[in-house]
Protein backbone atom coordinates (compact mmCIF):
# COMPACT_ATOMS: atom_id res chain seq x y z
CA UNK A 1 0.00 0.00 0.00
CA UNK A 2 2.89 2.65 1.10
CA UNK A 3 4.62 1.23 -2.26
CA UNK A 4 1.88 2.61 -4.50
CA UNK A 5 1.08 6.08 -2.74
CA UNK A 6 4.81 6.69 -3.48
CA UNK A 7 4.50 6.19 -6.96
CA UNK A 8 1.13 7.44 -6.95
CA UNK A 9 2.93 10.74 -6.00
CA UNK A 10 6.02 9.95 -8.73
CA UNK A 11 3.60 10.10 -11.30
CA UNK A 12 1.88 13.34 -10.32
CA UNK A 13 4.90 15.17 -10.24
CA UNK A 14 5.27 17.61 -12.51
CA UNK A 15 9.08 19.31 -14.47
CA UNK A 16 8.44 22.87 -12.78
CA UNK A 17 8.13 20.82 -9.25
CA UNK A 18 11.24 18.86 -9.82
CA UNK A 19 12.75 21.67 -11.44
CA UNK A 20 11.53 23.67 -7.57
CA UNK A 21 12.64 20.66 -5.30
CA UNK A 22 16.13 20.32 -7.36
CA UNK A 23 17.01 24.52 -6.59
CA UNK A 24 15.75 24.11 -3.16
CA UNK A 25 17.78 21.19 -2.25
CA UNK A 26 21.06 22.33 -4.04
CA UNK A 27 21.10 25.79 -2.08
CA UNK A 28 24.67 26.01 -0.63
CA UNK A 29 25.13 22.07 -0.90
CA UNK A 30 28.27 22.61 -3.26
CA UNK A 31 26.69 19.76 -4.73
CA UNK A 32 27.90 17.13 -2.05
CA UNK A 33 27.29 13.71 -2.48
CA UNK A 34 24.49 14.55 0.06
CA UNK A 35 22.35 16.53 -2.05
CA UNK A 36 22.47 13.71 -4.56
CA UNK A 37 20.43 11.65 -2.75
CA UNK A 38 18.08 14.17 -0.89
CA UNK A 39 17.24 15.08 -4.31
CA UNK A 40 17.58 11.84 -5.76
CA UNK A 41 13.31 11.60 -6.50
CA UNK A 42 13.62 14.94 -8.60
CA UNK A 43 17.10 14.70 -10.34
CA UNK A 44 15.60 11.13 -11.94
CA UNK A 45 12.06 12.38 -13.00
CA UNK A 46 13.87 15.18 -14.92
CA UNK A 47 16.56 12.83 -16.05
CA UNK A 48 14.04 10.17 -17.20
CA UNK A 49 11.53 12.67 -18.88
CA UNK A 50 14.38 14.92 -20.92
CA UNK A 51 16.72 11.56 -21.24
CA UNK A 52 19.68 14.03 -19.54
CA UNK A 53 22.43 12.91 -17.10
CA UNK A 54 21.59 13.02 -13.33
CA UNK A 55 24.78 16.04 -13.30
CA UNK A 56 22.49 17.53 -16.84
CA UNK A 57 18.99 18.06 -14.48
CA UNK A 58 20.94 19.86 -12.40
CA UNK A 59 22.63 22.07 -14.31
CA UNK A 60 19.24 22.49 -16.37
CA UNK A 61 17.28 22.98 -13.12
CA UNK A 62 19.30 26.14 -11.94
CA UNK A 63 19.68 27.40 -15.48
CA UNK A 64 15.88 27.41 -15.49
CA UNK A 65 15.37 29.04 -12.45
CA UNK A 66 17.36 31.63 -13.80
CA UNK A 67 15.32 32.60 -16.81
CA UNK A 68 14.27 35.75 -16.46
CA UNK A 69 17.97 36.91 -16.54
CA UNK A 70 19.74 36.67 -20.84
CA UNK A 71 22.99 36.91 -19.46
CA UNK A 72 23.31 34.20 -16.83
CA UNK A 73 26.86 33.27 -15.59
CA UNK A 74 28.66 30.23 -13.94
CA UNK A 75 29.62 32.58 -10.83
CA UNK A 76 25.73 33.12 -10.44
CA UNK A 77 25.36 29.51 -10.45
CA UNK A 78 28.44 29.01 -7.62
CA UNK A 79 27.03 31.45 -5.81
CA UNK A 80 23.42 29.73 -5.26
CA UNK A 81 25.76 26.42 -4.91
CA UNK A 82 28.04 28.47 -2.50
CA UNK A 83 31.07 27.34 -4.24
CA UNK A 84 34.55 28.86 -6.67
CA UNK A 85 33.59 29.18 -9.95
CA UNK A 86 36.46 26.74 -10.70
CA UNK A 87 34.34 24.29 -9.22
CA UNK A 88 32.21 24.68 -12.44
CA UNK A 89 34.35 23.65 -14.84
CA UNK A 90 33.80 19.70 -13.43
CA UNK A 91 30.78 20.83 -15.38
CA UNK A 92 31.77 22.01 -18.34
CA UNK A 93 30.96 18.79 -19.99
CA UNK A 94 27.46 18.85 -18.87
CA UNK A 95 26.47 22.25 -20.05
CA UNK A 96 28.00 21.91 -23.72
CA UNK A 97 25.78 18.96 -24.06
CA UNK A 98 22.93 21.14 -23.23
CA UNK A 99 23.88 24.12 -25.57
CA UNK A 100 24.25 21.17 -27.84
CA UNK A 101 20.74 19.63 -27.60
CA UNK A 102 19.32 23.86 -27.47
CA UNK A 103 18.24 23.44 -24.07
CA UNK A 104 20.37 26.15 -23.16
CA UNK A 105 22.05 29.35 -25.21
CA UNK A 106 25.79 30.32 -24.65
CA UNK A 107 26.84 33.82 -25.51
CA UNK A 108 30.80 34.97 -25.78
CA UNK A 109 31.56 38.54 -25.40
CA UNK A 110 34.47 40.76 -24.13
CA UNK A 111 33.04 40.68 -21.09
CA UNK A 112 32.82 36.63 -20.84
CA UNK A 113 30.72 33.78 -21.46
CA UNK A 114 26.93 33.69 -20.34
CA UNK A 115 23.71 31.69 -20.76
CA UNK A 116 19.99 32.15 -21.29
CA UNK A 117 17.04 29.22 -21.57
CA UNK A 118 15.24 29.23 -24.80
CA UNK A 119 11.36 30.67 -24.51
CA UNK A 120 10.79 27.10 -26.35
CA UNK A 121 12.14 25.70 -23.14
CA UNK A 122 10.60 27.66 -20.58
CA UNK A 123 6.97 27.05 -22.87
CA UNK A 124 7.81 23.07 -22.61
CA UNK A 125 8.08 23.17 -19.04
CA UNK A 126 5.09 25.04 -18.57
CA UNK A 127 2.80 22.61 -20.26
CA UNK A 128 4.96 20.07 -18.45
CA UNK A 129 6.27 18.09 -21.52
CA UNK A 130 9.73 17.33 -22.37
CA UNK A 131 11.18 19.47 -24.70
CA UNK A 132 12.42 18.53 -28.25
CA UNK A 133 14.41 20.64 -30.24
CA UNK A 134 12.07 21.59 -33.29
CA UNK A 135 11.99 19.54 -36.59
CA UNK A 136 13.69 20.68 -39.62
CA UNK A 137 13.39 18.22 -41.76
CA UNK A 138 10.93 18.62 -44.60
CA UNK A 139 11.32 22.32 -45.39
CA UNK A 140 10.57 24.48 -48.50
CA UNK A 141 14.47 25.96 -49.52
CA UNK A 142 13.15 29.38 -48.50
CA UNK A 143 12.18 28.17 -45.02
CA UNK A 144 15.90 26.05 -44.95
CA UNK A 145 17.40 29.76 -45.88
CA UNK A 146 15.31 31.24 -42.85
CA UNK A 147 16.95 28.63 -40.79
CA UNK A 148 20.26 29.18 -42.09
CA UNK A 149 20.03 32.96 -41.66
CA UNK A 150 18.94 32.27 -38.10
CA UNK A 151 22.44 30.37 -37.17
CA UNK A 152 24.60 32.70 -38.73
CA UNK A 153 22.83 35.25 -37.24
CA UNK A 154 23.28 33.53 -33.97
CA UNK A 155 26.84 33.11 -34.27
CA UNK A 156 27.03 37.22 -35.19
CA UNK A 157 25.77 37.63 -31.38
CA UNK A 158 27.90 35.59 -30.07
CA UNK A 159 25.15 32.72 -28.88
CA UNK A 160 26.38 30.06 -30.86
CA UNK A 161 29.90 28.87 -31.37
CA UNK A 162 31.07 28.54 -34.86
CA UNK A 163 31.65 24.50 -34.33
CA UNK A 164 27.99 24.47 -33.10
CA UNK A 165 27.03 26.56 -35.83
CA UNK A 166 28.71 24.04 -38.42
CA UNK A 167 27.11 21.30 -36.87
CA UNK A 168 23.34 22.50 -37.37
CA UNK A 169 23.98 23.80 -40.55
CA UNK A 170 24.82 20.37 -41.28
CA UNK A 171 22.19 18.78 -39.72
CA UNK A 172 20.14 21.24 -41.21
CA UNK A 173 21.46 19.71 -45.14
CA UNK A 174 21.42 16.29 -44.08
CA UNK A 175 17.60 16.15 -42.84
CA UNK A 176 16.70 18.27 -45.68
CA UNK A 177 18.27 16.35 -48.60
CA UNK A 178 14.84 16.37 -50.80
CA UNK A 179 15.70 19.82 -51.99
CA UNK A 180 17.44 20.46 -54.71
CA UNK A 181 19.76 23.29 -53.36
CA UNK A 182 20.81 20.70 -50.92
CA UNK A 183 21.28 18.01 -53.42
CA UNK A 184 23.40 20.55 -55.46
CA UNK A 185 25.64 21.82 -52.53
CA UNK A 186 26.44 17.68 -52.00
CA UNK A 187 26.95 16.95 -55.80
CA UNK A 188 30.04 19.53 -55.21
CA UNK A 189 31.74 16.96 -52.20
CA UNK A 190 33.00 19.94 -50.83
CA UNK A 191 35.18 19.59 -47.58
CA UNK A 192 34.38 20.72 -44.32
CA UNK A 193 35.59 24.37 -44.59
CA UNK A 194 34.42 25.01 -48.38
CA UNK A 195 31.47 24.06 -47.70
CA UNK A 196 30.63 26.46 -44.95
CA UNK A 197 32.21 29.11 -47.23
CA UNK A 198 29.75 28.39 -50.02
CA UNK A 199 26.65 28.06 -47.66
CA UNK A 200 27.83 31.69 -46.06
CA UNK A 201 27.92 33.26 -49.83
CA UNK A 202 24.55 32.06 -50.41
CA UNK A 203 22.94 33.06 -47.33
CA UNK A 204 24.44 37.02 -47.54
CA UNK A 205 23.00 37.00 -51.22
CA UNK A 206 19.61 35.24 -50.32
CA UNK A 207 19.22 36.98 -47.18
CA UNK A 208 21.17 39.77 -46.94
CA UNK A 209 20.98 40.88 -50.67
CA UNK A 210 24.51 41.31 -50.38
CA UNK A 211 26.61 40.84 -53.59
CA UNK A 212 29.64 42.63 -52.61
CA UNK A 213 31.11 40.02 -49.76
CA UNK A 214 34.31 40.76 -47.46
CA UNK A 215 36.23 38.86 -45.11
CA UNK A 216 34.65 40.45 -42.42
CA UNK A 217 31.64 39.18 -43.47
CA UNK A 218 33.28 35.11 -42.92
CA UNK A 219 35.45 35.40 -40.20
CA UNK A 220 32.82 35.00 -37.17
CA UNK A 221 32.77 31.03 -38.77
CA UNK A 222 36.88 30.04 -38.68
CA UNK A 223 39.24 30.46 -36.50
CA UNK A 224 42.14 33.59 -37.71
CA UNK A 225 44.68 30.99 -38.61
CA UNK A 226 42.10 29.90 -41.25
CA UNK A 227 40.91 32.68 -42.32
CA UNK A 228 44.35 34.37 -43.00
CA UNK A 229 44.80 31.13 -45.52
CA UNK A 230 41.34 31.95 -47.28
CA UNK A 231 42.18 35.07 -47.41
CA UNK A 232 45.22 34.63 -48.89
CA UNK A 233 43.67 31.76 -51.74
CA UNK A 234 41.09 34.23 -52.25
CA UNK A 235 43.10 37.28 -52.93
CA UNK A 236 45.76 34.86 -55.58
CA UNK A 237 42.40 33.32 -56.98
CA UNK A 238 43.55 30.09 -56.18
CA UNK A 239 41.03 28.84 -53.96
CA UNK A 240 38.86 25.84 -54.32
CA UNK A 241 35.56 27.66 -55.13
CA UNK A 242 37.01 30.65 -57.63
CA UNK A 243 38.80 27.10 -59.55
CA UNK A 244 34.76 25.58 -59.39
CA UNK A 245 33.72 28.80 -61.11
CA UNK A 246 31.65 29.34 -58.01
CA UNK A 247 33.22 32.52 -56.31
CA UNK A 248 34.64 35.25 -58.29
CA UNK A 249 35.47 39.11 -57.37
CA UNK A 250 32.71 41.51 -57.18
CA UNK A 251 34.40 44.41 -59.25
CA UNK A 252 36.69 44.09 -62.38
CA UNK A 253 39.34 45.96 -63.57
CA UNK A 254 43.10 47.32 -62.64
CA UNK A 255 42.19 49.61 -60.22
CA UNK A 256 39.95 46.75 -58.18
CA UNK A 257 41.06 46.00 -54.64
CA UNK A 258 40.36 42.16 -55.01
CA UNK A 259 38.68 42.51 -51.22
CA UNK A 260 35.26 41.76 -52.31
CA UNK A 261 34.01 38.91 -53.66
CA UNK A 262 30.26 37.10 -54.78
CA UNK A 263 28.30 34.12 -56.04
CA UNK A 264 29.15 34.15 -59.92
CA UNK A 265 25.85 34.09 -61.74
CA UNK A 266 26.28 30.33 -62.95
CA UNK A 267 26.57 29.80 -59.01
CA UNK A 268 22.93 31.89 -58.55
CA UNK A 269 21.29 30.11 -61.19
CA UNK A 270 22.45 26.56 -60.79
CA UNK A 271 21.84 26.63 -56.88
CA UNK A 272 19.30 28.79 -56.07
CA UNK A 273 17.03 28.22 -59.09
CA UNK A 274 14.35 26.63 -56.77
CA UNK A 275 13.72 30.11 -54.77
CA UNK A 276 12.94 31.55 -57.96
CA UNK A 277 14.57 35.19 -56.83
CA UNK A 278 13.86 38.06 -59.65
CA UNK A 279 17.44 39.16 -59.80
CA UNK A 280 17.79 35.96 -61.56
CA UNK A 281 15.37 35.66 -64.01
CA UNK A 282 16.27 36.98 -67.64
CA UNK A 283 13.93 38.64 -68.72
CA UNK A 284 13.19 40.34 -64.77
CA UNK A 285 14.57 44.14 -66.19
CA UNK A 286 17.76 44.88 -63.21
CA UNK A 287 17.80 48.42 -61.31
CA UNK A 288 18.48 51.36 -63.10
CA UNK A 289 18.13 49.54 -66.90
CA UNK A 290 16.03 49.89 -69.43
CA UNK A 291 14.70 46.85 -71.36
CA UNK A 292 14.76 46.78 -75.64
CA UNK A 293 11.58 45.74 -75.56
CA UNK A 294 10.27 47.95 -73.58
CA UNK A 295 11.12 51.36 -75.91
CA UNK A 296 8.82 52.37 -77.89
CA UNK A 297 9.24 53.11 -81.40
CA UNK A 298 9.36 56.05 -83.40
CA UNK A 299 10.02 57.71 -86.57
CA UNK A 300 12.46 60.19 -86.44
CA UNK A 301 13.95 62.78 -89.12
CA UNK A 302 17.25 63.61 -90.13
CA UNK A 303 19.98 65.00 -93.13
CA UNK A 304 21.14 62.82 -95.29
CA UNK A 305 24.47 63.03 -93.36
CA UNK A 306 22.92 62.39 -89.80
CA UNK A 307 21.21 59.28 -91.10
CA UNK A 308 24.02 57.61 -92.99
CA UNK A 309 25.91 58.00 -89.68
CA UNK A 310 23.42 56.56 -87.79
CA UNK A 311 22.65 53.92 -89.98
CA UNK A 312 26.62 53.12 -89.60
CA UNK A 313 26.60 53.02 -86.32
CA UNK A 314 23.43 50.77 -86.02
CA UNK A 315 25.08 48.54 -88.17
CA UNK A 316 28.20 48.24 -86.01
CA UNK A 317 26.45 47.35 -83.07
CA UNK A 318 23.93 44.82 -84.55
CA UNK A 319 24.76 41.75 -82.61
CA UNK A 320 26.90 39.46 -86.00
CA UNK A 321 28.87 42.44 -86.90
CA UNK A 322 29.30 43.60 -82.86
CA UNK A 323 30.48 40.23 -82.27
CA UNK A 324 32.75 40.20 -85.17
CA UNK A 325 34.42 43.51 -85.00
CA UNK A 326 35.23 43.02 -81.16
CA UNK A 327 36.98 39.94 -81.65
CA UNK A 328 39.20 41.34 -84.23
CA UNK A 329 39.88 44.31 -82.75
CA UNK A 330 40.55 41.73 -79.94
CA UNK A 331 43.37 40.12 -82.05
CA UNK A 332 44.87 43.01 -83.40
CA UNK A 333 45.57 44.61 -79.84
CA UNK A 334 43.31 47.48 -79.75
CA UNK A 335 40.98 48.52 -77.78
CA UNK A 336 37.41 46.90 -77.76
CA UNK A 337 35.10 49.38 -76.38
CA UNK A 338 32.82 51.04 -78.49
CA UNK A 339 32.34 55.01 -77.20
CA UNK A 340 30.06 57.35 -78.61
CA UNK A 341 29.35 60.89 -79.11
CA UNK A 342 26.54 62.38 -79.89
CA UNK A 343 26.57 65.97 -79.30
CA UNK A 344 24.45 69.37 -80.93
CA UNK A 345 21.75 71.61 -80.53
CA UNK A 346 18.90 70.92 -77.68
CA UNK A 347 16.03 68.91 -78.90
CA UNK A 348 17.49 67.51 -82.18
CA UNK A 349 16.94 63.98 -81.25
CA UNK A 350 20.21 62.71 -79.57
CA UNK A 351 18.83 60.70 -76.80
CA UNK A 352 15.74 59.83 -78.67
CA UNK A 353 18.10 58.45 -81.31
CA UNK A 354 20.16 56.24 -78.79
CA UNK A 355 16.77 54.70 -77.64
CA UNK A 356 16.12 53.84 -81.04
CA UNK A 357 19.26 52.35 -81.65
CA UNK A 358 18.92 50.47 -78.21
CA UNK A 359 15.82 49.13 -79.27
CA UNK A 360 16.38 48.27 -83.33
CA UNK A 361 19.56 46.05 -82.11
CA UNK A 362 17.85 44.64 -79.21
CA UNK A 363 20.52 46.46 -76.09
CA UNK A 364 19.37 47.19 -73.11
CA UNK A 365 20.41 50.68 -71.43
CA UNK A 366 21.55 51.41 -68.20
CA UNK A 367 21.16 55.55 -68.09
CA UNK A 368 23.67 57.41 -65.91
CA UNK A 369 21.93 59.84 -63.85
CA UNK A 370 24.80 62.67 -63.37
CA UNK A 371 22.99 64.52 -61.00
CA UNK A 372 22.94 61.37 -58.53
CA UNK A 373 26.08 60.75 -59.02
CA UNK A 374 27.51 64.13 -57.54
CA UNK A 375 27.54 63.74 -53.61
CA UNK A 376 28.36 66.44 -51.12
CA UNK A 377 30.18 64.57 -49.29
CA UNK A 378 34.08 64.54 -50.18
CA UNK A 379 35.14 61.05 -51.99
CA UNK A 380 31.16 59.85 -52.43
CA UNK A 381 31.38 60.98 -55.59
CA UNK A 382 34.25 58.97 -56.69
CA UNK A 383 33.12 56.28 -55.52
CA UNK A 384 29.46 56.86 -57.43
CA UNK A 385 31.25 56.79 -60.69
CA UNK A 386 33.17 54.00 -60.13
CA UNK A 387 30.01 52.06 -59.00
CA UNK A 388 28.71 53.11 -62.50
CA UNK A 389 31.46 51.25 -64.45
CA UNK A 390 31.31 48.36 -61.97
CA UNK A 391 27.62 48.13 -62.35
CA UNK A 392 27.92 48.24 -65.84
CA UNK A 393 30.39 45.54 -66.06
CA UNK A 394 28.45 42.89 -64.12
CA UNK A 395 25.19 43.98 -65.89
CA UNK A 396 27.33 43.30 -69.25
CA UNK A 397 28.86 40.33 -68.00
CA UNK A 398 25.45 38.59 -67.26
CA UNK A 399 23.58 39.68 -70.38
CA UNK A 400 23.14 37.68 -73.37
CA UNK A 401 23.91 41.02 -75.39
CA UNK A 402 26.54 43.72 -74.60
CA UNK A 403 23.92 46.78 -73.00
CA UNK A 404 25.01 50.43 -73.91
CA UNK A 405 26.26 52.79 -71.17
CA UNK A 406 24.29 56.21 -71.45
CA UNK A 407 25.58 59.07 -70.15
CA UNK A 408 22.40 61.62 -70.99
CA UNK A 409 23.43 65.44 -71.06
CA UNK A 410 26.73 64.81 -69.94
CA UNK A 411 27.96 68.38 -69.93
CA UNK A 412 28.67 68.41 -66.31
CA UNK A 413 30.79 65.72 -66.32
CA UNK A 414 33.59 66.55 -69.42
CA UNK A 415 33.45 69.64 -69.79
CA UNK A 416 36.95 71.43 -69.82
CA UNK A 417 39.19 70.25 -66.34
CA UNK A 418 39.93 72.86 -63.84
CA UNK A 419 43.83 73.66 -63.96
CA UNK A 420 44.88 74.76 -60.84
CA UNK A 421 42.15 73.73 -58.97
CA UNK A 422 42.20 74.02 -55.41
CA UNK A 423 38.36 74.71 -54.35
CA UNK A 424 37.06 70.86 -52.90
CA UNK A 425 34.05 71.03 -55.82
CA UNK A 426 36.70 71.66 -58.14
CA UNK A 427 39.16 68.62 -57.24
CA UNK A 428 36.23 66.84 -56.86
CA UNK A 429 35.03 67.11 -60.42
CA UNK A 430 38.52 66.33 -62.08
CA UNK A 431 39.13 63.35 -60.31
CA UNK A 432 35.61 62.41 -61.39
CA UNK A 433 36.72 63.30 -65.32
CA UNK A 434 40.23 61.04 -64.51
CA UNK A 435 38.24 58.46 -63.50
CA UNK A 436 35.72 58.16 -66.16
CA UNK A 437 38.61 59.00 -68.73
CA UNK A 438 40.68 55.83 -67.43
CA UNK A 439 37.26 53.54 -68.02
CA UNK A 440 37.27 54.89 -71.12
CA UNK A 441 40.34 53.63 -71.93
CA UNK A 442 39.87 49.98 -70.60
CA UNK A 443 35.98 49.91 -71.28
CA UNK A 444 34.62 46.73 -73.15
CA UNK A 445 31.54 47.39 -74.34
CA UNK A 446 28.97 50.33 -75.29
CA UNK A 447 29.47 53.87 -74.10
CA UNK A 448 27.02 56.78 -75.42
CA UNK A 449 27.27 60.07 -74.09
CA UNK A 450 24.87 63.12 -75.38
CA UNK A 451 25.70 66.63 -74.76
CA UNK A 452 24.62 69.62 -75.69
CA UNK A 453 27.86 71.68 -75.36
CA UNK A 454 30.60 69.98 -77.08
CA UNK A 455 32.46 73.29 -77.57
CA UNK A 456 33.45 73.19 -73.85
CA UNK A 457 34.63 69.36 -73.91
CA UNK A 458 37.84 68.49 -73.13
CA UNK A 459 40.52 67.58 -75.64
CA UNK A 460 40.42 64.29 -74.05
CA UNK A 461 37.58 62.96 -73.96
CA UNK A 462 37.41 64.20 -77.60
CA UNK A 463 40.52 61.67 -78.33
CA UNK A 464 38.67 58.72 -76.55
CA UNK A 465 35.48 59.02 -78.13
CA UNK A 466 35.74 56.41 -80.94
CA UNK A 467 32.56 58.01 -83.03
CA UNK A 468 31.17 61.54 -82.96
CA UNK A 469 27.22 62.53 -84.55
CA UNK A 470 26.68 66.07 -84.67
CA UNK A 471 22.63 66.86 -85.01
CA UNK A 472 21.89 70.10 -86.08
CA UNK A 473 18.64 71.27 -86.59
CA UNK A 474 16.64 69.36 -88.90
CA UNK A 475 16.23 70.74 -92.49
CA UNK A 476 13.12 72.02 -94.03
CA UNK A 477 11.92 68.76 -95.31
CA UNK A 478 12.73 67.14 -92.22
CA UNK A 479 10.77 69.80 -90.23
CA UNK A 480 8.09 69.09 -92.60
CA UNK A 481 8.08 65.54 -91.67
CA UNK A 482 8.09 65.99 -88.16
CA UNK A 483 5.22 68.44 -88.42
CA UNK A 484 3.01 65.49 -89.77
CA UNK A 485 4.43 62.47 -87.86
CA UNK A 486 3.50 64.68 -84.59
CA UNK A 487 0.26 65.43 -86.35
CA UNK A 488 -1.29 62.89 -89.44
CA UNK A 489 -3.99 65.18 -90.23
CA UNK A 490 -2.20 68.49 -90.52
CA UNK A 491 -1.95 68.94 -94.34
CA UNK A 492 1.05 68.70 -96.44
CA UNK A 493 1.06 72.26 -97.90
CA UNK A 494 0.53 73.16 -93.87
CA UNK A 495 3.69 71.36 -92.76
CA UNK A 496 5.73 72.24 -95.17
CA UNK A 497 4.58 76.36 -94.89
CA UNK A 498 5.12 75.88 -90.71
CA UNK A 499 8.57 74.41 -91.95
CA UNK A 500 9.50 77.21 -94.03
CA UNK A 501 8.60 79.29 -91.68
CA UNK A 502 9.69 78.41 -87.92
CA UNK A 503 13.61 77.17 -87.71
CA UNK A 504 12.41 74.70 -84.80
CA UNK A 505 14.09 71.16 -83.26
CA UNK A 506 11.96 68.04 -83.32
CA UNK A 507 11.59 69.04 -79.52
CA UNK A 508 10.21 72.32 -80.32
CA UNK A 509 7.66 70.76 -82.85
CA UNK A 510 6.95 68.24 -80.29
CA UNK A 511 6.07 70.67 -77.61
CA UNK A 512 3.68 72.57 -79.76
CA UNK A 513 1.88 69.43 -80.85
CA UNK A 514 1.41 68.63 -77.12
CA UNK A 515 0.16 72.36 -76.64
CA UNK A 516 -2.40 72.35 -79.35
CA UNK A 517 -3.55 68.35 -77.96
CA UNK A 518 -4.44 69.97 -74.81
CA UNK A 519 -5.96 72.70 -76.18
CA UNK A 520 -8.25 70.57 -78.71
CA UNK A 521 -9.32 68.31 -75.67
CA UNK A 522 -10.36 71.92 -73.99
CA UNK A 523 -11.90 74.16 -76.20
CA UNK A 524 -13.03 71.01 -79.02
CA UNK A 525 -10.65 72.74 -82.03
CA UNK A 526 -10.84 71.38 -85.33
CA UNK A 527 -8.15 69.65 -87.46
CA UNK A 528 -4.88 71.77 -87.04
CA UNK A 529 -3.77 73.84 -89.73
CA UNK A 530 -1.19 76.47 -90.37
CA UNK A 531 -3.34 79.62 -89.40
CA UNK A 532 -4.25 77.92 -85.87
CA UNK A 533 -0.69 76.60 -84.81
CA UNK A 534 0.78 80.06 -85.29
CA UNK A 535 -0.26 81.37 -82.06
CA UNK A 536 1.56 78.09 -80.31
CA UNK A 537 4.67 78.47 -82.67
CA UNK A 538 4.93 82.39 -81.58
CA UNK A 539 4.66 81.49 -77.84
CA UNK A 540 7.20 78.85 -78.46
CA UNK A 541 10.05 81.18 -80.35
CA UNK A 542 9.12 83.75 -77.65
CA UNK A 543 9.99 80.98 -74.93
CA UNK A 544 12.92 80.30 -76.63
CA UNK A 545 14.47 83.42 -76.66
CA UNK A 546 13.71 84.53 -73.27
CA UNK A 547 14.91 80.38 -71.63
CA UNK A 548 18.04 80.57 -73.48
CA UNK A 549 19.18 77.23 -73.51
CA UNK A 550 16.00 74.11 -73.55
CA UNK A 551 16.19 70.67 -72.66
CA UNK A 552 16.52 68.02 -75.28
CA UNK A 553 14.53 65.06 -75.91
Amino acid sequence: MEKAVKESKIKKLDLLTAVEKIVDLSKDTELSPEFYRQASRYIKHLATRLNLTKEQSVMLAIFIDNCEDNSITLSQIARHLNCRTTRMIRYSNEIDELVRRDMIIRSKSSRGVSYRVPLDVIEAFKKDEAFTPRDRSGLTCQQLFNEMSDIFEMVEDDEMDAESAKEHLKQLLESNRQLAFVQKVNAYELCGTDLILLLQFCHLFVNNDDDCVGFHNLDSMHSKGLMRCIKSEFTQGDHELQQMKLIEWSTDGDFAKKEYYRLTMEAKRDLLDELQLPTLEGDKPKRGVLKADAIKPRNLFYSADITHSIDELAGLLDPQHYDDIHARLQEQGFRCGFTCLFYGAPGTGKTETVLQLARRTGRDILQVNVSEIKSMWVGESEKNIKAVFDSYRRIAKESKLTPILLFNEADAIIGKRQEGAERAVEKMENSIQNIILQEMETLDGILIATTNLAQNMDKAFERRFLYKIRFDKPTVEARASIWHEMLPTLSDTDATKLAERYDFSGGQIENIARHYAIDAILHGHTAPTAENLTEHCDSERINQKSEGRKIGF
